[in-house]
């Protein structure tokens, strides 16, 4: 089946990191530089691209003009132990890969766009959803929209929500009842649910836009695929 909208993609040798990464995005139909578009950065880019199937959202909801013109732009990982390196808030990479991301992926992705954004998001999935998280509640000019589905939460989140201050940003929160068991990269089980729960009893109390949903589901694609669409429609409505 065609695309409506254009794929595109760049290396970006990264200094930061010392490694080349593959950065890939997905235009709407009818693109056009120096226009007025939302680009929202994804974590695991490439599950977003296959397994979510994003491309074929943004088509549907664009064409159904539901959405505003929305970019969106897919990083991805070497393998899990990569992906825990630098998304998790302990992790040996962490620091740097946010750099990264503030210092090269941005300006890079937006020069060769021709793009100035009049909004920015970041989303992701677990450890995804948790990086999108603390970058965003850590540069809120930056980033003015988060999506995360079934962050994993621990102690340094909690925290990072308490002390968020700023009203301008928009926060789509969801986790799954099923969620109390979850194997993690590290080997480890955790209970995803109880502590998504206390993040949510916190943002609940801030002055910011805030969705909460928990779905009928466990921590897998399965069920973050089946969401994705009525959670794009949400964050990127057209108003």
């Amino acid at each position: 089946m065609g695309r409506n909208g254009k794929m595109g993609d760049m290396v970006i040798n990264s200094t930061y990191l010392n490694e080349a990464i593959e950065v890939r995005w997905y235009l709407p139909e009818g693109f056009t530089p120096f226009k007025d578009y939302t680009i929202c950065y994804v974590q695991d880019g490439n599950d977003y691209f296959q397994i979510g199937r994003m491309a074929t959202i943004s088509d549907r909801l664009h064409e159904e003009m539901l959405i505003e013109p929305t970019i969106f732009v897919g990083i991805h990982y070497q393998n899990k132990i990569d992906r825990r390196k630098k998304y998790h808030p302990d992790g040996e990479l962490h620091e740097a890969y946010v750099t990264f991301l503030m210092r090269e992926v941005i300006p890079q992705v937006e020069n060769h766009l021709h793009v100035e954004p009049v909004a920015r998001a970041l989303m992701g999935d677990s450890l995804a959803g948790t990086f999108a998280f603390i970058v965003a509640s850590m540069y809120p000019s930056t980033f003015q929209k988060v999506i995360m589905q079934s962050p994993f939460v621990n102690d340094i989140v909690l925290e990072q929500a308490k002390t968020m201050d700023h009203t301008s940003v928009v926060i789509y929160h969801s986790i799954g009842l099923e969620e109390t068991i979850v194997h993690t990269t590290d080997g480890q089980k955790s209970d995803f649910l109880t502590p998504n729960r206390v993040l949510n009893q916190i943002l609940n109390e801030k002055n910011f836009t805030y969705h909460y949903e928990e779905f009928n589901g466990d921590h897998t694609w399965t069920y973050w695929q089946k969401d994705l669409a009525k959670i794009i429609e949400w964050m990127f409505r057209e108003v």
